[in-house]
């Protein structure tokens, strides 16, 4: 049997087997574990009373977290006249339209979001084999693909959590990095909840909000009351 290492034997000394915790002490304890020598990400994971095989239950959005993410985001725009102007004035990183397509074709992708004003389409759909694997795609279900693209700008470089419901159910965003203030936290966690409750499908039935856990990118998962981030 293989020996635990130093942070594995952290682990199963932090963690209460079965527990259910309250927001702030799983943020204390996936905290209080030896860090590795990168920045972790905190990740929450929701457990959706959805059938993501029906296409009208399918959850996808994206939710502006009042405290941000804690890192630097690097925005694409295809956009032109005043809408690029005012994309360039809100900080995209990249604004362009034939010329920016040409430049991702070249194999240029230094971005973290694409977003894309509607007579875009045109040029920016032709890049779908590059945009589409790598979660890039702009897309009108998350404000992505939106004539108000010095607002989509803003909130992006803010820090959002995107999110589509996976086959099993689950949610996944990042919500911010091992390091937050326990309020930084749940103002994220409470913002990503009350969204996920206003994309409640009409079809899904029984109980909406199952479980909730915040990990974090090295550490274990932690279950967390939903009662405590779910009002």
């Amino acid at each position: 049997m293989a020996k635990l290492t130093k942070r594995q034997k952290a682990i199963v000394a932090a963690v209460e087997a079965h527990k259910v915790y309250t927001l702030e002490e799983a943020v204390a304890v996936l905290a209080s574990l030896p860090a590795p020598k990168f920045k972790e990400s905190l990740d929450v994971a929701v457990n959706l009373g959805v059938d993501p095989r029906k296409s009208d239950q399918v959850v996808r959005g994206a939710t502006t977290l009042p405290a941000g993410t804690g890192k630097t985001v690097r925005v694409a725009v295809f956009a032109q006249g005043a809408a690029a102007e005012a994309a360039k004035a809100e900080g995209a990183d990249v604004v362009g339209f034939d010329d920016l397509a040409e430049s991702i074709q070249a194999g240029n992708l230094d971005f973290d979001v694409v977003i894309a004003a509607p007579d875009a389409m045109r040029v920016v759909g032709k890049l779908g084999t590059i945009l589409g694997p790598r979660g890039l795609m702009p897309n009108p279900k998350v404000g992505t693909v939106t004539p108000d693209v010095a607002t989509a700008v803003k909130n992006a470089k803010a820090g959002q959590a995107r999110y589509r419901v996976d086959k099993a159910g689950i949610i996944h965003a990042a919500i911010g990095q091992v390091g937050f203030t326990a309020e930084a936290v749940r103002s994220n966690v409470e913002a990503l909840i009350a969204d996920l409750k206003k994309a409640k499908p009409a079809t899904s039935k029984g109980v909406y909000i199952q479980k909730i856990t915040l990990s974090s990118t090295m550490g274990p998962g932690l279950i967390v009351d939903v009662a405590n981030v779910s009002k």
